[in-house]
């Protein structure tokens, strides 16, 4: 696990330390003196971005625990307290579940760079095995923390995945029953999954240990896929490969700080922010996209356990990977024939990824059973075909060879990019046809002040919507999570601390007991949240036709509808988020006295243009001259639902401004940190060419 070190130190107490233990000698040997080979390309820095990753995973991880409750009618509760009253909880947060993401789209760019390469052939078929093991851990771990928020999705995907291990003959039920640590999934396995979430990063902290030691042990793999000669073919890690690699982390960090501080919620499902409800069933459960793939492969087989089989078998197989691929040759930079399959995989693993978040019926199955059968068949089929048949080119003699040709890394950037086109055309074919079918009753998108990186909300709009729920909405739905002490926040509407005081006490709050053990009502306090409308959800529903009003403090994340392709592709670069208020103001402004020609709507339901099947119980809320401003704005319909709209999106966005105000902070310090560290590897690497 070490390269050449002549590490002799020279301070007295690290002498002492060293001749006791030498720990410093070994990571010098390590992590300075390492021989690299130096043609490593920026596939590789993938490595240092995944440990970086698990470190921030870890970190961030532990710090939101400590604010966590781990119980099923106090989750949900929990992990919106942490986003809004926590110091720079929101941040915490975002940083834990977008890293979630960044890190299976880091670790899934490090698997296809070992395929691509073979890094997975002898001497280093260890190396890839627990890479897989951790790859299988990673899975496990990101699963059970999508259910601890306690979120529609998130009880529901844990109902769903944990009940495939019932087709598991004798054993199956049994296996669920200690999952769930009852006959549903609830509390105890809520806890069950806290806890192994909690220690399962430090499990893979300890494999990724053994990772590395037998990457040192075996030596690093290279595009040209040939072995280090002499000295000429390597360089030492320290700074070449460390440069290399602070300057491919701090360009990833700019990717991820985009998720982190303007679109935190673009990878996330809006029925997460809907509390856990067993007797509501979301309309499709869809797990996270980097689960997609796999959950594609377990619906197209109609047998539940065959299914399930096939499911984890699609990971198994990368264990067996060394001795399928039986060729020579271990990059497919020189094996046309594997260079061409290859790229024919990534295509069927996207495909794979989108047919996972489309319903299971009529074409999305068909091409989910070929798309099935073409993943295996790379692997079972193609690469133990190609290693018999196939011609390679002429592989370098040496690593110093390769680094002097320049072209071939350019006509392979080339070829990966046409390839790019290719799977954006199909996933466009695919998804046009459910893209129109969508569009006719699609909310029109809005202009709101608080929209793109420099959005703020609009003080007066604040105050107006806040009217507005207080004289209309206040009357069926409740606002939970927010206090009146927010009212006086940076960011918010604008009142002053005696503002907020006098708007509180206008408001009955129940407490007690008192002395006497009797409730009694007192007035509202800066610090006592706005009281719902109703004493129980049981009253509501009986006050409101069966259903209780939805509670309005995450209505504007709790409600989104479908873009499709390629418009989400779009959203990502134009920081469109803003769904959720689209949604809901469409909605209070889509009644209609009487439906279209030949459109009928069930009896006590109203219809609603914008609303789902057109079918809503709640009557038209709003009509013009309900509410009148001091401000002297137009008392309409349209003007009701944006200002409304504008204060729910503060009420489940409190810290928004702030966070992209930091976000621009971050953005400046991480391109300029880039330029630099980009400009210091063209230095130190000018020696080395």
């Amino acid at each position: 696990m070490s390269g050449p070190s002549d590490y002799q130190p020279t301070n007295p107490a690290l002498k002492w330390i060293e001749r006791r233990l030498p720990i410093f000698g070994l990571i010098h040997s390590s992590f300075v003196a390492y021989p690299t080979p130096r043609n490593l390309n920026y596939w590789w820095t993938f490595g240092a971005i995944l440990s970086m990753m698990l470190a921030l995973q870890i970190l961030t991880g532990v710090i939101l625990a400590m604010h966590y409750t781990p119980h099923a009618d106090l989750a949900f509760k929990s992990v919106e307290l942490i986003v809004r009253d926590v110091n720079y909880g929101w941040l915490l947060r975002n940083m834990h579940a977008a890293g979630a993401s960044m890190f299976f789209f880091a670790v899934y760019i490090h698997m296809f760079r070992g395929l691509y390469y073979g890094s997975y052939k002898e001497p280093r078929e260890v190396l890839w095995i627990l890479g897989v093991i951790i790859y299988l851990l990673m899975m496990a771990t990101g699963f059970m923390g999508y259910v601890l928020p306690w979120g529609q999705m998130s009880f529901w995907g844990a109902t769903v995945i944990t009940n495939l291990f019932s087709a598991i003959p004798y054993f199956g039920e049994s296996i669920v029953t200690l999952l769930w640590g009852g006959y549903s999934v609830g509390n105890p396995t809520l806890n069950r999954f806290f806890s192994l979430h909690y220690l399962l990063p430090f499990v893979i902290a300890g494999v990724v240990v053994l990772h590395v030691w037998a990457l040192h042990v075996a030596g690093q793999n290279n595009p040209a896929g040939v072995e280090a000669k002499t000295e000429k073919d390597t360089v030492p890690f320290t700074p070449y490969a460390t440069i290399k690699d602070l300057f491919g982390v701090s360009c990833f960090l700019i990717f991820f700080a985009w998720f982190i501080f303007y679109m935190p919620n673009y990878l996330g499902d809006a029925d997460n922010y809907i509390p856990a409800n067993p007797g509501v069933t979301p309309a499709h459960i869809v797990p996270e996209w980097y689960y997609l793939p796999f959950y594609a492969i377990l619906r197209s087989i109609p047998n539940k356990l065959a299914g399930v089989v096939a499911m984890f078998s699609a990971i198994i197989v990368l264990c067996f990977l060394p001795w399928l691929d039986s060729a020579r040759t271990r990059s497919s930079k020189y094996r046309p024939l594997a260079k061409q399959f290859f790229w024919l995989f990534v295509v069927v693993c996207v495909l794979l990824g989108y047919l996972g978040s489309q319903p299971p019926e009529g074409i999305y199955v068909i091409a989910g059973r070929i798309l099935t059968v073409c993943y295996f068949a790379y692997f079972l089929i193609v690469l133990p075909l190609l290693s018999r048949i196939e011609t390679p080119r002429p592989v370098p003699n040496s690593i110093a060879d390769d680094v002097l040709s320049k072209s071939r890394g350019k006509a392979a950037t080339a070829a990966s990019v046409a390839l790019a086109l290719v799977v954006a055309g199909g996933l466009l074919a695919g998804s046009a046809q459910s893209a129109k079918a969508a569009e006719d009753d699609t909310p029109p998108p809005q202009k709101w002040s608080f929209s793109g990186p420099f959005g703020k909300f609009d003080r007066a709009s604040l105050q107006r919507g806040l009217k507005v729920y207080k004289e209309v909405c206040s009357a069926c739905h409740s606002l939970n999570y927010v206090a009146f002490r927010n009212l006086a926040d940076p960011g918010g509407p604008g009142y002053s601390t005696a503002q907020a005081a006098a708007f509180a006490a206008d408001y009955k709050i129940k407490d007690g007991p008192n002395d006497q053990g009797e409730m009694f009502e007192r007035p509202g306090r800066t610090a006592d949240y706005f009281p719902p409308p109703f004493p129980n959800e049981q009253a509501a529903a009986a006050a409101n036709g069966g259903k209780a009003p939805p509670d309005l403090s995450l209505i504007t994340k709790a409600r989104s509808y479908e873009r499709g392709f390629p418009q989400f592709i779009f959203d990502f670069f134009t920081q469109y988020q803003e769904q959720g208020p689209d949604y809901v103001d469409a909605i209070l402004q889509g009644f209609e006295d009487k439906p279209p020609a030949g459109v009928t709507v069930p009896e006590g339901t109203y219809y609603n243009k914008y609303f789902p099947g057109h079918a809503i119980k709640m009557p038209k809320p709003l009509s013009d001259g309900q509410v009148t401003f001091d401000d002297g704005s137009p008392a309409t319909v349209a003007q009701y639902a944006h200002d409304v709209t504008t204060f729910l999106m503060w009420a489940a966005e409190p810290h928004m401004e702030a966070r992209k105000r930091i976000g621009m902070q971050v953005f400046v310090f991480l391109i300029i940190f880039a330029f630099l560290m980009y400009f210091t590897k063209k230095r130190v690497w000018a020696n080395a060419h």
